[in-house]
Formats: structure tokens, C-alpha cells, sequence
């Protein structure tokens, strides 16, 4: 219990915007029904109709989660997938209403 507190501190730290640049952009994104929280803790495109900037800003979010989830996982000595799964739970459950997450089988829907 004491090694999932603080893997959800370190996740809540994590997952702080970098820069706040990035962090409008993508919050503008969601809110616009572009981009979405996917399941295992990254973000992703929820139609495949958006421009070149759009799946920049997706491929770069990603970039920084997955490199921040690898430092937990290594610092914890737990598997990457594990601190996806605890990030994605924390994503999706602090998301705001109107911005799609992913659903457990994959498919886009409206929180």
C-alpha cells in the first residue's frame, strides 16, 4: 500500500505540465474534441481528421509521459506498463466533463 502511495506522488508530480505552452495547447485540443486520454496513460488522437500540428503536439506529449513513466518505473523497480495503467486511471478520473477518454476496449467516448 506504502509502495502505491507514493507511485501515485510521483505520478501526481510526474504528469505536472512542463511548460504551460504545451500544456494550453493540449488542454485546447481536448476541449476541442481533437485529443483524448487514452488508456494506458498517453494521449491520443480521437479522429484521424486533424492537422500536422495536432499530431506534433500528440507525438510530443507522449515523448515526455513515456520518458517520466520509464524514471518512475526505474526509481520504483516497477514495469513501465504498471505506472501507464496507475497514470491512466488518474488521467481519466481528474478529467473534466466533454473531454473523451478511452473506454477499456478501446473506443472514444465523451466523460
Amino acid at each position: 500500500m506504502r509502495n502505491a502511495a507514493i507511485l501515485a506522488i510521483a505520478l501526481l508530480l510526474a504528469l505536472a505540465p512542463v511548460g504551460t505552452a504545451g500544456a494550453a495547447d493540449l488542454a485546447s485540443a481536448m476541449r476541442q474534441g481533437l485529443v483524448g486520454e487514452r488508456a494506458d496513460g498517453l494521449v491520443g488522437l480521437v479522429s484521424g481528421s486533424v492537422s500536422g500540428d495536432v499530431r506534433q503536439l500528440v507525438d510530443q506529449v507522449n515523448r515526455g509521459r513515456m520518458q517520466k513513466y520509464r524514471q518512475i518505473a526505474s526509481q520504483r523497480g516497477v514495469p513501465v506498463d504498471q505506472v501507464q495503467r496507475i497514470a491512466a486511471q488518474r488521467l481519466i478520473g481528474s478529467a473534466p466533463a466533454g473531454i473523451y477518454v478511452q473506454n477499456p476496449g478501446g473506443g472514444w467516448v465523451r466523460k
